[in-house]
């Protein structure tokens, strides 16, 4: 309901023209909202429909591991019809329309879903659910101290086991931090394409057909989309059945193996966008436009779809494996916090990537120096920020190897109802 509202009022807030210092508040509390619904909605809507998978059923638990790539797939479908789309209306035709076409499809949406609500399978988790635990979790600690103060056992009643197990499944949940943490530098290169590629595309010959049609900068993030929605298929129905065969595990190859293969393809991806940047500012100084930041600099786009490519593959490697793996290895009671993990890395990475440009901005700037990320590209040197967090990601990946390859996997069965 809060995702509707705060694109309600977008679209309200685009209609106004030379926004008072009211309508301006009312624009960023509108963005804050959406922000908050996406919160609160993606983990808990991604959770519920994994959790329409009864894992005590081995078709149905083999069925879920597909379950996420097939939501990533249709995300990713969606996402990249809307950019296509979107971008170009609210660049030609209206910001309101924009804004206003997505708050009516929210709507269409909810709909759907509460037509649904009685086919949707739900857990008993009344004896299981996070405050419970938390409860148990706490007196059993109290307990343990105790006891350890006394010379007692731990596990001379049932009671007390069953606290010794609620304790060991929430330390459990603390082994997943090292994977968490070295997974943050890849929500870097998340969000690079909607920010420093979209400013790079911006730069370049844009132009299609003998028409001149030109494609606004932000609609090459439908290469991406194009890219996610290819590698989905390829991977769920070419990668994972030929991998079972071979190593006879029934995802193909491991939950931390298919995030690792995705920061191989980011450290790829930043390296190619790096060399594409060399070769932009290149052809910028033979063109004679350096100084020139608003003429187009005469290189084709085609020049930066690889990279867009590149890190769409790389998402349906890395994104998707962690939130299959942040959801499987929670405990019951707390899988929707399991999936803000894997949203966290995202948000996570966003805040890094601002605090590394903010960092070295400032340093680059100096005593008269020419920033990274000059106004003027051309100036600039995006690529020796992509070669940055490229060796960063790379750094980032040994240490993801070094505790991926300790790590012992947990597995749980649920009981539904």
């Amino acid at each position: 309901m809060t995702n509707r509202q705060g694109l309600g009022m977008l679209a309200l807030s685009s209609m106004l023209s030379s926004p008072s210092s009211l309508q301006a508040a009312f624009f960023y509390v509108s963005l804050y909202l959406v922000a908050v619904a996406q919160s609160g909605h993606k983990p808990c809507v991604q959770a519920f429909g994994a959790d329409q998978f009864d894992a005590n059923d081995p078709v149905e638990s083999l069925s879920r591991g597909s379950f996420f790539n097939w939501w990533y797939f249709g995300v990713c479908g969606s996402g990249t019809v809307t950019i296509a789309i979107m971008s170009y209306v609210q660049d030609n035709v209206s910001w309101a329309i924009g804004f206003g076409v997505p708050c009516i499809i929210m709507m269409m949406g909810l709909i759907v879903f509460l037509f649904g609500a009685k086919t949707y399978r739900f857990y008993d988790s009344s004896d299981h659910n996070s405050a419970s635990v938390m409860s148990c979790v706490t007196k059993a600690f109290k307990a343990s101290r105790k006891r350890s103060a006394e010379g007692g056992s731990l596990v001379e009643h049932g009671e007390r086991s069953q606290n010794v197990a609620i304790v060991e499944e929430v330390r459990s949940m603390a082994r997943l931090f090292p994977i968490w943490a070295t997974c943050l530098l890849y929500g870097v290169v998340f969000a690079q394409p909607a920010t420093l590629f979209t400013k790079q595309a911006a730069t370049l010959d844009r132009r299609v057909g003998q028409s001149g049609f030109q494609i606004p900068p932000a609609a090459l993030q439908c290469f991406m989309g194009m890219s996610m929605v290819t590698s989905v298929v390829l991977y769920d129905r070419v990668l994972v059945p030929v991998a079972r065969r071979v190593t006879g595990a029934s995802l193909g190859i491991t939950m931390l193996q298919r995030i690792g293969t995705g920061m191989v393809l980011a450290v790829a991806t930043l390296v190619v966008a790096a060399l594409v940047e060399m070769k932009r500012l290149s052809t910028a100084m033979d063109a004679g436009i350096l100084d020139q930041p608003d003429a187009m600099v005469p290189m084709s786009l085609w020049w930066i779809v690889p990279q867009y490519a590149l890190v769409g593959a790389a998402d349906v490697f890395t994104m998707i494996g962690m939130q299959e793996f942040f959801y499987d290895q929670m405990p019951n009671a707390f899988k929707s916090l399991g999936l803000a993990l894997y949203l966290s890395v995202v948000g996570m990475g966003s805040f890094i990537s601002s605090f590394l440009i903010s960092v070295i901005d400032g340093v680059t700037r100096r005593d008269g120096g020419t920033s990274w990320f000059a106004n003027n590209l051309n100036r600039g040197h995006l690529d020796y920020f992509y070669l940055l967090i490229a060796a960063l990601t790379a750094l980032e990946l040994l240490a993801f190897l070094y505790f991926s390859s300790a790590y012992v996997y947990k597995r749980k069965t649920v009981n539904v109802h």
